[in-house]
């Protein structure tokens, strides 16, 4: 469900409705909200009552339904209400019990009355169960009782995540809720908070001196650095708290005691044995409780000297993509946060992610292949950048189609990873782009005539595996025109994030102008990896072209630390010869684009309102063994069918096999012999480019030959 969608369907269901409203401390809200489920799942709509007397925020699937009972509720006492520096939307409400509820309001104003009032009833049920129960004398990990000496950043970040930091004191003190004697309870975590609370000292100390720097003389207390070094430092200590926080909310259930009054329930972590021991993946039978080895029945796939057989395309096969555009919504997996949890406790910061196996559920059902695929949503805009009268106009039209070749890749709100290709696997597809000069003719079929469109050829070819290396080429033959690009993924582990960095190099060539633009790629970064995963973009893109003189820097800007908007994005096109910016672009790559030109004109550009074209492939049964849909069609449908067992028995399968090829090529001296690309010094290039033969479409052209 899109947020605009149900933004939309909220406000509507609260005009027919009791709406939120202000009066007293402790009034009765109710309204609807958003609420995340889970990864594969995503946002739901909900209606939610905090009950004050009973000390629960309690939800129904809607408001007819409160009559009944709730599905769900979540005690708040000791509990931690923190609005999200994601938007000005979400914010959590986080148990003591260590369940968490994701919600997100329909504007900033709702989030503000909910988190105030939802704050307000936590803080009075605390409070009230701390006079019954002493408190135990812990060391606080508040950041709030440093000292005056902090910068005004700094103090910034501690008011913003103050109730955050302070549920930590809370927690401490809730926790006598499970004991009556200390003594019974040893204090795993005392070395760790000793240690926190020493490094907290150290940051504080970082920030003073700092912020002491004479501006005379010598670094500023402004310099750029020094402003990312407090950042990263502040950044640090926040993912440390909230690390420190999960471990004490887990000490805290395994002490627990039943006692009188409330009783808050403790969801243990079920973790698959896969993930234990490393072994392979378990089932239990329905007869008895031994765990036996899944065994999967033998896939129907042919040899792999298949792999190296070039997939006989007949254009006149494909049809267009019937593939829904957005992920469909799977059932909730009950193990997941347990699992990314233990997943994350294997890795460390810096690790390359390379070869490290991830969850089968947050997978995005299409290879990385097909997902190169998107950058050739808007093809008329490809086409067009030939169009341009001039050189300058040309290097505009680029830049205009880059910043919009994001946007229909990234349009899921939550952020899921595509299958990594198997060595040798293909993908092919083509998008007809109808002429603006002649009105196209309707075919009987409903399609436009072939005469009338244009047609943008697709193929992409994973040719390395290690390391992990895709080529993708595209062409307009009819326009003179194709682009091409080799792709090296590395991942990497940042903390609460991970990061991709796209290296590589892409080529358009304008054959009618003889021209060549090169460009690079952005990073992208999946933010919130233990809440709810999104994307977002970040880097420095160079684009020049050597004939006319005129470059492109186009700047992906991660969102700060402290407030600023996300998805930014900004350009300059300048002309290098006289060093004059003759563009300028900003806005959001996903969102609204303003093009300014050095003559006063501007011009307004909405990503989310441009048509998508249709891509066109071939039905799968039509395809060759190691073409991308075919070759991963069974995991495809387990993931369809929700059975995450299947789809990873599927995906080991190919896994396997891929590695049991690259024993045995390494065993008999084999090297690997690509399809459609070959080697080119650093690079990867499609072995019948445009720019190599006018008669691109019937000269026979033999494959690539390797080395």
């Amino acid at each position: 469900m899109q947020t605009e969608a149900v933004l939309e369907h909220q406000s509507s269901c609260r005009t027919g409705s009791k709406p939120w409203q202000y009066s007293d401390l402790m009034e009765k809200v109710d309204g609807y909200l958003m609420k995340y489920t889970n990864l594969v799942t995503g946002w739901q709509y909900r209606y939610f009552v905090l009950n004050n007397e009973a000390g629960l925020l309690e939800y129904f699937v809607n408001e007819q339904s409160r009559n009944q009972k709730p599905r769900g509720s979540l005690p708040l006492a000791g509990a931690v209400i923190s609005p999200s520096d994601e938007d000005s939307h979400t914010f959590t409400v986080n148990a003591i019990s260590g369940e968490q509820y994701k919600l997100r309001a329909s504007d900033a104003k709702e989030r503000q009355h909910w988190v105030s009032r939802l704050q307000i009833c936590a803080q009075h049920h605390t409070e009230a169960l701390g006079k019954t129960n002493p408190p135990l004398q812990t060391c606080s990990l508040s950041m709030a009782s440093q000292g005056s000496g902090s910068s005004p950043g700094s103090q910034h970040r501690v008011n913003q995540n103050s109730n955050a930091l302070l549920g930590l004191s809370q927690l401490q003190r809730s926790s006598s809720l499970y004991s009556s004697r200390k003594s019974l309870l040893p204090d795993h975590l005392l070395e760790a908070r000793e240690m926190m609370s020493q490094a907290q000292g150290q940051h504080r100390d970082l920030i003073q001196s700092i912020e002491g720097l004479p501006s005379s003389q010598g670094p500023s207390p402004l310099d750029q650095d020094l402003l990312l070094l407090k950042a990263t430092s502040l950044a640090t200590m926040t993912c440390l708290s909230d690390c420190l926080h999960i471990l004490q909310l887990q000490q805290v259930a395994r002490q627990k005691a039943p006692l009188g009054g409330h009783a808050f329930e403790w969801l243990e972590p079920k973790l698959p044995d896969i993930l234990k021991n490393g072994g392979t993946l378990p089932s239990i039978t329905k007869d008895d409780d031994k765990t036996e080895e899944t065994v999967l029945e033998p896939l129907e796939m042919d040899s792999c000297d298949i792999a190296w057989e070039q997939e006989e395309i007949d254009a006149t096969q494909e049809v267009d993509d019937s593939t829904p555009a957005e992920e469909e919504e799977l059932s909730a997996v009950e193990e997941e946060r347990s699992i990314i949890l233990h997943l994350l406790s294997q890795l460390k910061l810096g690790m390359d992610l390379t070869r490290v196996v991830l969850p089968t559920f947050i997978l995005e059902k299409r290879s990385l292949l097909e997902m190169y695929a998107d950058f050739m949503s808007h093809p008329d805009l490809f086409v067009a950048i030939t169009d341009g009268s001039s050189p300058m106009d040309r290097m505009v039209r680029f830049v205009e189609y880059y910043l919009t070749s994001f946007h229909e890749g990234r349009k899921d709100a939550i952020a899921k990873k595509p299958y990594n290709p198997i060595i040798g696997e293909t993908f092919h597809c083509s998008w007809k782009i109808p002429k603006v000069t002649t009105p196209p003719t309707v075919s009987n079929e409903g399609t436009s005539c072939a005469s009338d469109c244009y047609s943008v050829r697709f193929v992409a070819e994973q040719v390395s595996h290690h390391p992990p290396v895709s080529g993708f080429y595209a062409e307009c033959q009819e326009r003179q025109m194709c682009v091409n690009t080799h792709v090296w993924t590395k991942s990497k582990f940042m903390g609460m994030s991970i990061g991709v960095s796209m290296i590589g190099e892409g080529n358009l060539h304008l054959l009618e102008h003889g021209e060549e633009y090169t460009f690079s790629l952005p990073s992208a970064y999946a933010r919130s990896i233990l809440t709810v995963p999104w994307v977002e973009l970040g880097g420095k893109v160079n684009v020049n072209c050597t004939k006319t003189g005129y470059s492109a820097v186009i700047t992906f800007q991660t969102k700060p630390f402290y407030g600023g908007k996300l998805h930014r994005v900004n350009a300059e096109v300048k002309h290098n010869p006289t060093n004059s910016v003759v563009c300028r672009v900003q806005g959001e790559w996903n969102g609204v684009l303003e093009f300014t030109y050095t003559s006063g004109e501007t011009r307004v550009l909405d990503v989310t309102k441009l048509p998508v074209t249709r891509k066109r492939v071939r039905p799968n049964e039509l395809q060759g063994p190691y073409e991308s849909r075919r070759l991963w069609q069974h995991v495809t449908e387990s993931l369809k069918e929700r059975d995450m067992d299947k789809a990873t028995e599927h995906k080991r399968f190919l896994e396997e096999r891929q590695r049991k090829e690259e024993r045995h090529r390494a065993e008999t001296q084999t090297a690997w012999r690509t399809k459609y690309f070959e080697r080119k010094g650093e690079g990867w290039v499609y072995y019948q480019p445009l720019w190599k033969t006018e008669a691109h479409s019937s000269s026979p052209v033999s494959p690539p030959q390797n080395p």
